[in-house]
């Protein structure tokens, strides 16, 4: 059994506080057609998003990185068609909050999927040397079968961006694959 988990795809992440831009932009229609193929297949599908409260003195982040992904704001909402899939198929698609970069810490979402008997998580979305790189490390930790998609997964530093592709290979063991390569 399969998951993805699609990391921070939100309009703050592509074109509004904190953007990855055009290479962020550019992913959209494969991390949708992911998203609508995972469904459509009767696999698990997380919705994975950064949750941040205003001015949040003792959060990491917040020394870091400009206010982004702020409670209550459209800057959370995800980004473009995914935004409509999700919408389409809400009950059908795990909302998940986080705090950190990771997917993982702080969250449930190790317990959603052993649930469902999940064994391998796909990953997609932004930032890769950032909450990609992070969840997958934890996902690795946690003995997941780990897929990452790059033609699905963008950051604002291209340099961190082939680095982390590189991690996920060498060290992390996972497969690295674009559109419809088989897994």
């Amino acid at each position: 059994m399969k998951a993805l988990i699609v990391i921070d795809y939100t309009y703050d992440f592509v074109e509004g506080k904190l953007p990855v831009g055009d290479p962020a932009i550019a992913i959209e229609e494969r991390i949708t057609a992911l998203s609508e193929e995972f469904l459509e297949e009767g696999g698990f599908v997380v919705m994975a998003v950064d949750f941040h409260r205003l001015n949040e003195p003792f959060h990491p982040e917040t020394k870091l990185f400009p206010p982004h992904n702020i409670e209550g704001t459209s800057g959370r909402e995800l980004y473009g068609r995914l935004n409509t899939l999700y919408r389409e198929k809400e009950g059908q698609i795990l909302w998940l909050d986080k705090t950190r970069y990771s997917a993982f810490c702080g969250t449930d979402l190790e317990l959603q999927l052993r649930a469902r008997g999940m064994e391998e998580v796909h990953l997609a979305g932004v930032c890769t040397d950032i909450c990609v790189l992070h969840t997958a490390v934890d996902a690795y930790n946690k003995a997941f079968g780990l897929i990452v998609h790059e033609d699905a997964v963008a950051s604002f530093n291209p340099d961190g961006h082939t680095f982390a592709l590189n991690h996920f290979r060498t060290s992390l063991g996972a497969q690295v694959v674009r559109g419809s390569e088989p897994v």
